[in-house]
């Protein structure tokens, strides 16, 4: 096989969006049978450089090569009639057509609208491929994250693409899931085509890619073999400075007499949950585990009132909560990050400020009327504490990184001063660097008396920043666990053996 010739080479690209240069004169190139990680902090470039590649961006400045000839105008259109795609970190699916309708979306074989059955038996084969079980006739606004994940996954496969770019493939699936994933990744370089890994997960970069990229703040750092790299080196390089990530110290456990801020008890819903019980004290973290799908953050939607229980009851600072709606448990300041920053959390289309203002403009109006100063000055100083790049709070979210999109849907939950707040998936997206700022955080909210439920498919940050925890299984509260005792390994065979228990049981 030929791989003098890069299938796809950029030559000084850079790329500004307003006052930002978010690439300064960077060179790439992707080579064919090669798995090519991009890795940096959130703002260093890599999603932007992988959006280029696959035509979402024009560069500014540079050139573009495909199979070693220079093209002039490159668009999405362009980029998939020469083997190139895209899956990007946040999803683009119709919620509204099923799995098999989403996978061929755009390249349907049809005859006047009617698919031909030669499509089922395609999403067949690419299902097997993939070893996803999906069910091709669901509709894709009834899956969770990570089934959506793996439909963009499928549909970059139905268009036989060359190159894949995959920007945070892996941030909803489980480390079974992930597993799979690279494999099918191991299988596509062994037919010759090149894969875009943009990660936060090093471990996986190394694991995975023959090649690494390492970007700060728009620039390229360099470019080598794997090989000679380690989490740590890769870090340094990524910041420009060493950085061991490690979690604040774990706050004892509450006293069992002390009054509970949180109360759940028994409540079923009809997403799933079934006499789901559970209790929070003032100033505690407390995780719920569970695999993804479990129904953890189902649970985490009733407390906060986004579904409503049929049974059971929820009791917040001593009261009993009645006719519980999201607005109610918001007014009363128990409030929730959601999984889904696009769908559930940010208005792309408004800036910064306006994002982190919007749960709460009381608190900037007078007599019906915003006062920007105000309101300018509390957004600024939540982007400052989150070290958002760049800070500019002036600027629309939807052009910002996915990891600043995420610290920006934290600062407006913030802003209200909670007494109560669930996380669910905190640090998705996020980078190593800003891991450590959101663990801080939360440590800080305990530390202020703040309740915390917290949900995280990266198991570790459960364990290490909970003072209790419960598991999660089929939509019940299997049990509760000392995090202080349970290794992630341990956990996992608990986990697993609790599902095949209450499976068995429902």
């Amino acid at each position: 096989m030929d791989t003098s010739t890069p299938l796809v080479e950029l030559s000084g690209v850079s790329k500004r969006f307003g006052g930002t240069q978010a690439l300064d004169t960077v060179d790439l190139e992707l080579r064919t049978g090669e798995v090519h990680a991009l890795v940096g902090e959130n703002g260093a470039g890599k999603s932007t450089l992988g959006k280029i590649v696959a035509g979402l961006y024009a560069p500014d400045t540079g050139e573009l090569r495909v199979d070693g000839e220079q093209v002039s105008k490159w668009d999405p259109v362009r980029a998939q009639r020469s083997g190139v795609v895209m899956i990007a970190q946040e999803l683009s699916l119709v919620d509204d057509l099923t799995v098999l309708e989403n996978v061929f979306l755009g390249v349907e074989a049809n005859t006047l609208g009617v698919l031909h059955r030669r499509v089922a038996e395609c999403f067949e084969t690419l299902r097997a491929l993939a070893d996803f079980d999906l069910d091709a006739s669901a509709k894709v606004g009834d899956l969770r994250i990570a089934d959506q994940q793996k439909v963009e996954i499928m549909r970059a496969l139905a268009r036989d693409a060359r190159v894949i770019v995959m920007d945070e493939p892996t941030s909803s699936l489980t480390a079974h899931e992930t597993e799979r994933l690279h494999r099918l990744i191991a299988q596509l370089r062994e037919q010759g085509r090149s894969i875009v890994y943009v990660s936060h997960f090093l471990d996986a970069v190394l694991e995975v890619a023959d090649t690494v990229t390492i970007m700060r703040d728009g620039q390229r750092v360099r470019t080598g073999p794997v090989a000679n790299e380690t989490k740590a080196t890769m870090v340094q390089a990524m910041l420009g400075r060493e950085l061991a990530v490690t979690f604040p110290e774990r706050r004892p456990r509450a006293d069992a007499s002390t009054e509970p801020l949180l109360v759940v008890d028994g409540i079923t819903t009809e997403t799933g949950i079934e006499e789901a019980s559970l209790v929070v004290r003032p100033g505690e973290i407390v995780g719920l585990l569970g695999l993804v799908g479990s129904g953890r953050s189902e649970i985490a939607r009733a407390i906060a009132g986004a579904d409503p229980i049929t049974a059971g009851s929820i009791t917040f600072r001593g009261e009993k909560c009645r006719r519980w709606t999201t607005r109610r448990a918001i007014a009363s300041g128990l409030v929730m990050v959601p999984e889904d920053r696009h769908a559930q959390g940010l208005i792309l289309q408004r800036s910064v400020r306006e994002n982190i203002s919007l749960a709460f403009l009381d608190r900037f109006a007078t007599a019906g009327v915003i006062r920007p100063a105000a309101e300018k000055k509390e957004a600024g100083a939540l982007a400052e504490a989150l070290s958002m790049r760049p800070p500019r709070i002036g600027l629309d979210i939807g052009g910002l990184s996915g990891g600043n999109q995420q610290k920006a849907l934290l600062a407006k939950w913030l802003v209200g001063d909670p007494a109560f707040v669930i996380l669910d998936e905190p640090t998705r997206g996020v980078d190593i660097g800003a891991k450590a700022t959101i663990y801080q955080l939360v440590a800080d909210l305990a530390d202020r008396g703040v309740g915390v439920l917290l949900i995280s498919s990266e198991h570790e940050e459960v364990l290490a920043l909970s003072s209790r925890a419960y598991t999660v299984s089929n939509g019940r509260i299997a049990g509760e666990v000392d995090p202080a005792v349970f290794g992630v390994s341990d956990l996992l065979a608990h986990l697993f053996s609790v599902e095949q228990e209450i499976g068995a049981i429902a």
